[in-house]
């Protein structure tokens, strides 16, 4: 009987490990922030850690643009296989911080293509993954345009336009940029640079694999390997990603329409946020629907404003505590979810 009944408990934990389990099948479409270090590998081995799986392949030739992607024999034959729960989405590293003009016309629409066949083709989420900006900025292209020629240039540039792919294309994000941002502020001790200053160091493809696994599973990363890094390094990046990820993966998913959602540019239409820039206050005014609830995100997706809960159509919010920079006002409506963006200037 005794023996009977630790069989009993061995098979009842060993199927709650197995429900407890999380399985992803994930496809890596980009060019060398990709193969470098081997960053699929690398999210797997995090997964792995924590107690889930990842199950991947990638297309990832060096240099690859997204125009270039859609007449890759590789790209498309991985992307008709279908089944993939993610397709993880990475333009050529320049090119999404050149002039808008030149984005509009050379990255936009091929990301719009690659989302559209993805879906078509019976995936189910896309996830872009925005980069970091270089480590001294676009010393190749600061000439024709001087916002390249910092690292800040050049990464809030890259955080704008894949936030606008996202937008465009109902999308995750993957912070990957983000946390490098937070690590480089917090934690400049941590090289995330190869000597290329543009590649990643094993640090940096370490901070883009729990950016990876916090983004695609929604769990916490604080309890992941250190893999090869040391660990207090290691730790270090795991509380930024947590910081900037985890504790905002709804505003990582916001562009994602659900069907308790409306869509964003529905509920555009009912919201209005003025003066806009502003420096002391920001009004929110409704017309058609009442804002429940409202919450300000920077642009590290850290809610900066705690969450206020309202039942009226207009109300004023004080933001002069705020320092410079854009915002995300999240409006929480009756009937959906309405993002505005705004920008702090004093």
């Amino acid at each position: 009987m005794k023996n009977f009944l630790s069989l009993w408990v061995f098979l009842a934990i060993l199927t709650l490990n197995s429900y407890a389990q999380n399985s992803l099948k994930v496809l890596f479409v980009g060019n060398s922030y990709i193969y470098t270090n081997n960053l699929p590998q690398a999210t797997a081995d995090i997964a792995t850690s924590c107690g889930d799986t990842l199950n991947f392949s990638s297309s990832a030739p060096g240099g690859c643009t997204f125009q270039q992607h859609l007449s890759n024999s590789t790209t498309l034959s991985l992307i008709a296989q279908g089944g993939w729960n993610f397709v993880i989405l990475q333009e050529q590293s320049q090119l999404p911080s050149f002039p808008i003009s030149q984005v509009e016309n050379e990255c936009f629409p091929y990301a719009q293509q690659l989302s559209h066949m993805i879906r078509e083709k019976g995936n189910e989420e896309v996830a872009f993954y925005m980069t970091w900006g270089r480590k001294n900025g676009d010393a190749s292209n600061c000439a024709n345009y001087p916002p390249l020629c910092t690292y800040e240039g050049m990464d809030s540039l890259l955080y704008e336009r894949y936030t606008m792919m996202a937008e465009q294309n109902s999308a995750v994000i993957s912070p990957v940029g983000r946390v490098w941002h937070y690590l480089r502020t917090h934690h400049p001790e941590i090289e995330l640079y190869s000597s290329d200053e543009s590649h990643p160091s094993v640090a940096g493809t370490y901070a883009a694999a729990v950016t990876f696994y916090t983004i695609l599973f929604r769990k916490s990363p604080l309890n992941a390997s250190d893999l090869t890094l040391d660990a207090n390094t290691a730790a270090a990046i795991r509380q930024a990603a947590q910081t900037v990820v985890f504790d905002s993966l709804d505003f990582w998913y916001r562009f994602v329409e659900t069907p308790n959602q409306i869509q964003e540019n529905h509920s555009e239409f009912c919201v209005k946020i003025y003066p806009n820039p502003t420096s002391q206050s920001l009004t929110i005014e409704t017309t058609g629907e009442i804002a429940k609830e409202i919450a300000i995100y920077n642009e590290l997706g850290m809610a900066v404003t705690t969450l206020l809960t309202t039942n009226l159509p207009k109300i004023q919010i004080p933001i002069s505590h705020l320092p410079n920079g854009y915002y995300i006002a999240e409006i929480h409506l009756e009937k959906g979810v309405s993002h505005q963006k705004f920008i702090v200037a004093k």
